[in-house]
């Protein structure tokens, strides 16, 4: 057997990647000076640095769209995580661009989420900035809270007992622009922010078919005369789009055509399932329970663990959002009964 070394990783990926490609010998580094591993990338470090980390087994038990689902075959998050990551690397492989980078970018991106989703992290922001409003006299903005910058948090700061996961700096810009208005400043960061798109887009919609609460022919006739009528047709539709019309245009994109159909696909979820209907029945509870959350924790921050208060601010609240949202949704739900709920009496 011959043995591979880190050198020959990094020349053939001098030799074989696209120009466009950020190597890993290129990286910028890591806030903190590492000795390089004899076998593995920076990149590939940071991909195994991820998928070890706490905050990554607890996506297994954070929401995707239906909260805390009791059936086997719903998303959660760390299954959207995992297919976000495979329609990536597939990109990113084909394009000849980093696939290692590509991967950890995704397996870390949405590391930050609250439980229960985009409602848990819009109860946590609002109770951010009523808190900070009531005691500060600060106008907050009404989105303090934002998961893609705690993920940055989580891996620079509060991963590992509060040493943070040091991770290279192109997979910690990745991760925060794969949302909101940055772009990453890789291509395959750029993958990721895009992939994440085409995964929710197409699984959400598989979800939503599982729960009956949609059905094939109520999707937009237009939309899926273009993607297709079925997950993979949509998937494979979308992906074959991104790589041809990147290849052509020399950069991470989309036909018009294509992207229109997606966008109008995901205005019809956001109508029909992210905002309304039966999907969302629930949400009002789970939204006051992170407030209660906050609010008990906010008043007792001498309860909070030991890894969340290491690194002091001047916003408690910060510390408290940092406990709560690294809940899982059932961790949530049985805090919250042993908080509020009262109990027998036993000498």
């Amino acid at each position: 057997m011959h043995e591979i070394r880190r050198q020959d990783l990094e020349a053939r990926e001098r030799e074989q990647l696209s120009s466009e490609a950020c190597c890993a010998a290129d990286s910028l580094g890591r806030a903190r000076e590492e000795t390089p591993d004899p076998h593995r990338t920076p990149f590939q470090c940071d991909r195994d640095r991820i998928l070890y980390c706490k905050s990554f087994r607890r996506l297994a038990h954070k929401t995707q769209v239906f909260l805390a689902p009791e059936g086997d075959h719903y998303r959660t998050r760390l299954m959207h995580t995992l297919e976000v990551s495979q329609i990536a690397r597939s990109i990113a492989r084909s394009l000849a661009l980093n696939e290692d980078l590509t991967e950890a970018i995704a397996l870390g991106h949405d590391l930050g989420h609250t439980p229960f989703g985009h409602c848990g992290e819009k109860a946590l922001s609002e109770s951010m900035a009523a808190w900070r409003t009531r005691e500060l006299g600060i106008d907050a903005p009404p989105d303090l809270f934002q998961h893609n910058l705690q993920s940055v948090r989580i891996v620079e700061l509060l991963e590992r007992q509060g040493s943070g996961l040091n991770l290279s700096h192109e997979v910690i810009d990745g991760i925060r622009c794969h949302t909101g208005d940055g772009c990453a400043a890789t291509a395959e960061g750029r993958i990721v922010a895009l992939s994440d798109r085409i995964a929710y887009v197409v699984h959400d919609i598989d979800d939503a078919k599982r729960a009956q609460l949609l059905s094939e022919d109520a999707l937009p006739s237009a939309c899926t005369e273009v993607l297709g009528t079925t997950s993979s047709e949509r998937i494979e539709t979308m992906v074959h789009d991104v790589i041809a019309q990147s290849a052509e245009q020399n950069e991470i994109t989309m036909s018009a055509r294509v992207r229109e159909a997606m966008l109008g696909m995901r205005r019809f979820l956001f109508e029909n399932l992210y905002t309304y209907g039966d999907a969302k029945y629930e949400e009002p509870k789970a939204r006051a329970m992170i407030s209660e959350l906050f609010d008990y924790f906010i008043g007792h921050q001498d309860e909070i663990p030991r890894e969340y208060t290491i690194h002091d601010t001047d916003h408690p609240d910060i510390q408290v959002a940092d406990f709560v949202s690294g809940m899982t949704d059932r961790y949530a739900i049985r805090l919250f009964d042993e908080l509020r709920i009262p109990r027998s009496w036993k000498r």
